[in-house]
């Protein structure tokens, strides 16, 4: 039986660092929620896809428009959400007027 160890053990983990395959996954993550957010869920996925859309960029995702339309996006559920507030007087609304 062999005593060494195994490559992957004997490498150090980095602390504090994301791949930049991560931020990318983010910044693809904030732009579907927010496309979604824009018909159901705006509450929850609205700041979602703001908070994922900042963090893809703090981390400097490849992927920057992506993240930048998330974060728009999320915006604008914000805005939708604040409307059909504003008219219907609730947090939830319908199509059926």
């Amino acid at each position: 039986m062999s005593t060494t160890p195994h490559p992957a053990a004997t490498r150090p983990l980095r602390k504090g660092r994301t791949r930049v395959g991560d931020a990318d996954d983010m910044a693809v993550a904030s732009f579907i929620m927010g496309l979604v957010g824009l018909l159901v869920f705006n509450i929850f996925l609205g700041p979602c896809a703001l908070v994922l859309g900042g963090l893809a960029l703090t981390k400097g995702t490849t992927r920057r428009g992506r993240a930048l339309l998330g974060t728009a996006l999320g915006a604008a559920d914000l805005v939708v959400l604040a409307a059909l507030m504003t008219a219907s007087g609730t947090v939830s609304w319908s199509l059926s007027g």
